[in-house]
């Protein structure tokens, strides 16, 4: 499999009760992809510091390219600390003022961005304004038939409509949870169920896609006047931490495949359902979750 996937914006360590973990959504996402079998890159910046250090050993580990990953000397590499309530649902305090904050444009991240075949980015990147401009010029910036998957990820109070908008007006693709679909029938007044409310953001942004993720209830696709609906799947949670990522990465590789809704998000579930029962975002996927040779 050749597609050529990136995520875009924060990495950083998640403080969880059982100890450090690597996370981000955009780090996540490219993780996972890699594991998935695509060819994944990362483009976020990181202290130059102990912390920094680890990341960018983790990024190479995975056999990845950290050429788009900037190094900053003044800010430190960003950390959440994340308690996990009922059901390992996690609760995340995320540090300001990082090194992700300060993202900015190099010719390295322009050039990864021109051979993207799909690339995810968020809302919790572009909380400063110099970040900001970066992530939305690198995903104006991809090929007219580039996937530009907004992977909402509502955080804090670090968002706000003109983010969100904006972002909406970029992407070509969006998932979200159903708390974030509340937050969203708020700020664009959207009426009627969940059905109803994305097939509205579908037509209102002109999305091929809008991926609803619900936890243990599962999943509903929206595309082209069709839905796709899948009931979860059983599984130990032991921390829900990176499984949307997981879940992403898995519809940005079906898509580009070209496989069925169906297909994808049967196949999306299963690798968000094996995740929530390890700890941490990113554990190691196990041999039958790697979908490489199903893509040939």
């Amino acid at each position: 499999m050749n597609f050529n996937v990136i995520g875009i914006g924060e990495a950083l360590w998640d403080l969880l009760p059982a100890g450090r973990q690597i996370g981000g959504a955009p780090a996540n996402f490219s993780f996972h992809a890699k594991m998935l079998g695509a060819q994944a890159q990362l483009i976020t910046r990181v202290g130059r510091d102990d912390l920094g250090k680890a990341i960018l050993q983790r990024v190479v580990e995975m056999g990845m390219d950290v050429d788009a990953v900037q190094l900053d000397d003044l800010a430190p590499t960003g950390t959440a600390s994340v308690a996990l309530h009922n059901g390992g649902v996690p609760h995340f305090i995320i540090q300001d003022n990082v090194a992700w904050d300060q993202l900015t444009l190099t010719e390295n991240a322009r050039a990864a961005v021109r051979k993207a075949d799909a690339l995810c980015f968020g809302t919790l990147a572009q909380r400063n304004p110099t970040s900001r401009a970066a992530v939305r010029s690198l995903v104006a910036s991809a090929r007219p038939d580039a996937l530009k998957i907004f992977d909402i990820n509502l955080r804090q109070n670090f968002f706000s409509l003109e983010i969100v908008q904006a972002s909406l007006e970029l992407a070509n693709v969006l998932k979200l949870n159903d708390d974030e679909l509340l937050a969203l029938a708020r700020l664009f007044g959207l009426r009627g169920g969940p059905e109803e409310q994305i097939a509205e953001l579908a037509r209102r942004f002109h999305l091929k896609l809008v991926a609803l993720t619900c936890g243990a209830r599962g999943s509903l696709f929206y595309s082209h006047d069709r839905y796709s609906k899948m009931e979860g799947l059983p599984a130990t949670v032991v921390d829900t931490v990176g499984a949307g990522d997981a879940f992403t990465a898995m519809l940005a590789l079906g898509l580009l495949a070209g496989w069925d809704l169906d297909r994808i998000n049967c196949c999306a579930n299963k690798v968000a359902a094996y995740v929530v029962s390890q700890p941490g975002a990113t554990p190691r996927l196990p041999e039958h979750l790697r979908l490489t040779e199903a893509f040939h």
